[in-house]
């Protein structure tokens, strides 16, 4: 049996001392440990298994820390992890106070910069580059970014100062021909493009014939390029997008061949200057079969078996607020042919596949474009199309100037559908949705929902997509709370809540999934004499102020709760309303996430720490009825 060298390496300097032979050794005992360790806790598993040998050749090269290693996004980072002193704490990957699934500056000096949101590598890769140009180090600066990720505008914005800046920097395109769905765009077939010999001497051909009719200009450029059968070629490949950016570009080289990659590297390190792309071929999901032949269903994934890749069985629940959604806007476009939906490189994620399949000329996938995204939603609805943009709530973060600008200024009928509102769980702080309450509230013209359950997700949306202005609905990652779904949809009323139990002695205020955990704790008040009512709001905006400010009154105490930060937020939303009514005698409590970012854990671990869950309710409404006395 051989030695499984991965048990003998506890930094880089250990890679370093490796064999190319050994180094190949080591890349089949990391993917053994990520798959072993994925499959029980879950996680992103093809991206990490496709940059193996990439990693090791990375480490083997270069000096890090002292030289900088950036992972774009961060979800391939696991062999990164595992050889920088992490390997005993892998087991404890994205589980409660273990390590991340992310680089995270926190947890490693080999983690160069925290990332979680994609196409930012090169930006910052760059500053780095600059401030060690400014501190006269001679370190080296490498930033991995995936093809995926150059979908991307702030890539190329990188990119292009770069190359104007002509100081050192690395960049490595990892290039596996897809992000989490398949990539789309213009860009992501140029990258992609495999010319075979053939297509190469037709196009030499055509191209012949074309500077000829050129007379002695063409003929000029004609011997130049007969110089060289490579800079022929290179009217074919991306170099030429590269270089025209001042890159030096290398490539496209095999990315698991460690023997390229090493020799590679290392004439990269030794003797270029100023900036270099160094373009690297790999496969996601390589050397774990089921990932191979499914990369997109194995990007991000549960605990599964690892001699079949089926998912481990989950406890049966409700349908998904996703699917809800999904199903939901299917079935509002068979009856509205203007309404169109819009994604950001996440069909599946968003729950728009059936969509895709059923209107493939109504749906669009920009790509990682979150901006261009929400303004290309609003030239739509310009020309009186009705669209619907499916976006993470911490995504949606990217695109605030166009929803403030492009959208609400011009008070256009675009409607998000905000997804992943909340915590999300094991993805942790780059990942939370707990900001869009606090960022959206201060936008004119927004009307802004939270169903309290997969049913009322239905009427909002109908409400939203035939509302005449910008619309958004939030809503949470997970299974809904198993009611009974109308066969038939309703428009809500603007601003209009329910009073769903009535109470002499404190109203419980929550919005969205907080809604039934209240339900639950004016249960539960109830058998100590407390007398709750409860009101869901639906709207955050606009409250409805008459409905709130009647039970605010009547109970004299009011406790809100949000799966969101307290700071601007829907409590926030409530203080103000009572204030501006002159109802500064009634006591509110405000229960959401505090002015800091949240770690990784389960959705019950986070809402129980925070605390947002059915017991805090409780406490905190007894609290309030010990002290008023």
């Amino acid at each position: 049996m051989k030695q499984n060298i991965l048990q003998t390496i506890n930094s880089p300097e250990d890679v370093r001392n490796l064999s190319l032979a050994e180094l190949d050794q080591l890349a089949t005992d990391i993917r053994q440990e990520i798959v072993k360790t994925v499959s029980k806790n879950g996680g992103h598993l093809a991206p990490s298994l496709g940059v193996v040998e990439l990693t090791l050749a990375l480490h083997h090269v270069f000096n890090t820390p002292a030289d900088k290693l950036i992972w774009d996004v961060g979800h391939q980072a696991y062999a990164h992890k595992l050889v920088t002193g992490r390997r005993d704490q892998f087991h404890t990957l994205r589980q409660y106070k273990g390590i991340s699934g992310f680089p995270k500056r926190s947890e490693s000096p080999y983690d160069a910069f925290d990332t979680g949101h994609s196409s930012t590598s090169v930006s910052a890769g760059l500053g780095i580059a600059i401030a060690k140009h400014l501190k006269k180090s001679s370190n080296r600066v490498i930033a991995v970014i995936g093809d995926g990720s150059m979908t991307g505008g702030m890539a190329f914005e990188a990119l292009n100062q770069a190359g104007h800046l002509d100081k050192n920097l690395i960049v490595v395109l990892n290039d596996n021909e897809m992000s989490i769905s398949p990539n789309v765009g213009a860009l992501s077939s140029f990258l992609s493009r495999k010319m075979t010999s053939k297509q190469v001497v037709r196009a030499k051909e055509e191209v012949k014939h074309l500077l000829k009719s050129f007379s002695n200009i063409g003929e000029n450029i004609l011997q130049v390029l007969k110089k060289s059968e490579e800079s022929f070629k290179g009217f074919f490949t991306p170099g030429m997008l590269f270089e025209a950016l001042k890159f030096e570009y290398i490539g496209p080289i095999p990315g698991h061949q460690i023997d390229n990659l090493v020799a590679t590297f290392q004439n990269v390190r030794d003797f270029s200057h100023g900036p270099v792309l160094i373009h690297v071929i790999t496969k996601k999901g390589k050397g774990y079969t089921p990932a191979e032949e499914n990369p997109g269903d194995y990007h991000g994934l549960g605990p599964f078996n690892i001699k079949t890749g089926t998912p481990v069985p989950a406890p049966e629940a409700p349908v998904s607020y996703t699917r809800c959604f999904g199903d939901t806007l299917v079935h509002l476009a068979e009856k509205e042919p203007k309404i169109v939906a819009i994604t950001a490189a996440m069909p599946a994620g968003t729950g728009l596949m059936n969509f895709a399949r059923r209107f493939p000329d109504r749906f669009f996938d920009v790509g990682i474009a979150e901006q261009h995204a929400v303004t290309f939603a609003a030239g739509l609805a310009s020309e009186g199309i009705r669209p619907v943009v499916a976006i993470y709530s911490t995504f949606l973060q990217r695109g605030l100037d166009q929803i403030i600008h492009d959208v609400c200024l011009q008070n256009l009928p675009v409607t998000f559908a905000i997804d992943r509102a909340g915590v999300v769980g094991d993805d942790g702080p780059t990942h939370h949705g707990v900001f869009d309450l606090s960022y959206l509230r201060l936008v004119p013209n927004l009307v802004i929902m939270a169903p309290k359950d997969e049913n009322e997700l239905q009427h909002m949306l109908q409400t939203a997509v035939f509302y005449e202005g910008p619309a958004a609905v939030r809503y949470p990652r997970g299974p809904g709370e198993g009611v009974e779904l109308s066969g038939s949809l309703t428009e809500l009323p603007i601003g209009k809540g329910e009073l769903l139990r009535q109470g002499k002695d404190i109203l419980l205020l929550p919005v969205g999934n907080r809604v039934y955990p209240s339900l639950e704790a004016a249960k539960g008040l109830e058998k100590v004499g407390i007398d709750a009512a409860v009101i869901n709001p639906r709207f955050v905006k606009p409250l409805d102020s008459k409905l709130i400010i009647e039970w605010a009154e009547k109970t004299g105490k009011v406790v809100t709760v949000e799966d969101n930060a307290r700071t601007g937020g829907f409590g926030s939303a409530v203080l103000e309303l009572l204030a501006s009514s002159v109802r500064s005698h009634i006591k509110v409590h405000v229960l959401g996430y505090e002015d800091k970012f949240l770690e990784h854990g389960t959705q019950e671990i986070l809402w129980h720490k925070a605390p947002i869950d059915t017991p805090a309710i409780i406490n905190t409404a007894m609290e309030m009825m010990d002290t008023s006395g």
